[in-house]
């Protein structure tokens, strides 16, 4: 991934264009977007602050995947893709977890098959 991102509004922090190449790249579930940055994003700009990279999300055509490319020096990138997939994980076996106490609840009222 050699060509340099869309976004115009490139932090402060990132040094362009030596921080924009070579970036990190990750694939997560999209349905944990909202839980690791809240409704509409709203968590990224504090979340690329505190690590000091710049983030680009794009939706993967035909896939439950999304794309999460990360830009930054070496170091930083490095340290947010693994702070990104840890919070990735943890948040999939807390959504694992609660389907797993739904499917217990269903299973002690005994609801037959036609309800579930």
């Amino acid at each position: 991934m050699g060509t340099l991102p869309e976004r115009k509004d490139i932090p402060p922090w990132v040094k362009a264009p030596e921080d924009l190449k070579d970036p990190e790249v990750l694939q997560i579930q999209t349905q944990l977007l909202e839980a690791m940055f809240g409704p509409a994003g709203s968590r990224i700009p504090y979340i690329e602050q505190v690590s000091k990279v710049m983030l680009e999300l794009k939706v993967l055509e035909s896939s439950e995947l999304t794309e999460i490319v990360v830009y930054g020096s070496y170091l930083y990138k490095l340290r947010a893709k693994w702070m990104l997939q840890s919070m990735a994980e943890w948040h999939r076996q807390r959504q694992e977890r609660g389907m797993l106490k739904l499917e217990d609840a269903m299973k002690a009222l005994e609801l037959g098959p036609w309800m579930k």
